[in-house]
């Protein structure tokens, strides 16, 4: 990747490339992403006004389109409006798109690849924080803090909590890994220094793969029948909708838990429901289908459920580290030099 033909060549002290930008994103996302600091290298790295922010590309704003027309790259996020054949043939100088978020394929259409716009997303830094709560779900389900809790605000008196906890801890219990994303990398390293024995499903990993990872790959019913903790990390493809259902639920040890930060839809809601609603499962659900449980749903109620509002992304604090990995890119691309966590078009049908 190298700047156009119209950057200014020169001696090695010169000022660095700046090529024209534009914001790309929803409604004040740019706000909670960019702080003062992003600004200010922002401004340093490209030519742009980082307070015009496009929401929409396809029928713009004049001062939307006239940036859109010298911008060489677009920096997205959450929201980006779709880069279609329309978007592109009014942007003829664009060269890249930095996606400061995770996957590409709500914007990044056919029209791009086949034009070879680079692209590069912060899928990586955004791995890191699901895999964290992801960690903190497995370590809390295991000692059954969520049971202890709602058995002490009700109590509220002294009890044998060792005898009623005699099942629970970490020591020695196997946690089932399913799919070797991004994020599932990473938790299966955030486990290494604890005393677990880790499983692993992912049709596209071999054996000497998964040993060098730490874990022991296995089918997926050995899996669910063999975890204590399951934990759910594959992408939503045609393929792993309900990779999860009735049978594979039923598979699962009496008292195990599902942890799920990937999408709702890769677990069978229907055949979920009625194992947690028993007691027989336990679950720590940042997603689910739909997406928002309606209000009567016995999700939000159940004691052996912890429902989150997909929180387990980059939130608050850690958005900035999804802005520091797009300048990274941004400033990369102004030296001629590759993208370090660049997107290929053959990767996306097995991935996010």
């Amino acid at each position: 990747m190298h700047p156009t033909s119209d950057s200014p060549p020169g001696p090695a002290e010169a000022p660095p490339f700046r090529p024209g930008l534009l914001l790309a994103m929803g409604p004040g996302v740019a706000g909670r992403l960019l702080g003062a600091r992003h600004r200010t290298r922002l401004a340093a790295l490209a030519r742009t006004d980082p307070r015009l922010v496009a929401h929409e590309l396809a029928d713009p704003a004049p001062e939307v389109a006239a940036a859109l027309a010298g911008a060489e790259v677009l920096l997205t996020c959450w929201g980006a409006p779709p880069l279609t054949e329309r978007v592109l043939a009014a942007a003829p100088r664009l060269r890249a798109v930095v996606h400061a978020a995770g996957s590409v394929k709500h914007h990044v259409t056919d029209a791009c690849w086949d034009r070879g716009i680079a692209v590069t997303s912060a899928a990586d830094a955004n791995a890191l924080p699901v895999a964290e709560y992801t960690l903190a779900a497995i370590l809390f389900a295991n000692k059954r803090v969520l049971h202890a809790a709602h058995r002490y605000r009700g109590l509220r008196a002294a009890h044998d909590w060792s005898g009623e906890l005699a099942g629970a801890g970490n020591y020695r219990r196997t946690v089932g890994v399913i799919g070797a994303s991004r994020i599932g990398r990473r938790v299966i390293a955030l486990l290494r220094p604890f005393d677990l024995r880790v499983l692993l499903y992912d049709p596209y990993v071999d054996r000497a793969e998964a040993a060098r990872l730490g874990a022991e790959p296995v089918p997926l019913d050995a899996l669910c029948a063999g975890s204590d903790i399951v934990t759910v990390h594959a992408p939503e493809l045609p393929a792993t909708r309900r990779l999860l259902g009735a049978r594979e639920l039923a598979l699962m040890p009496d008292g195990a838990t599902l942890v799920n930060t990937a999408r709702g839809a890769l677990v069978d809601a229907v055949a979920l429901l009625p194992e947690l609603a028993t007691g027989r499962l336990h679950a720590v659900l940042d997603v689910t289908e739909p997406e928002l449980p309606p209000p009567g749903s016995p999700l939000y109620d159940l004691p052996n459920v912890l429902l989150t509002p997909h929180v387990a992304g980059s939130l608050g604090t850690e958005l900035h580290r999804l802005a520091d990995h797009a300048l990274d890119e941004l400033e990369r691309y102004g030296r001629g030099e590759p993208f370090r966590a660049p997107v290929r078009r053959e990767e996306l049908h097995h991935s996010a």
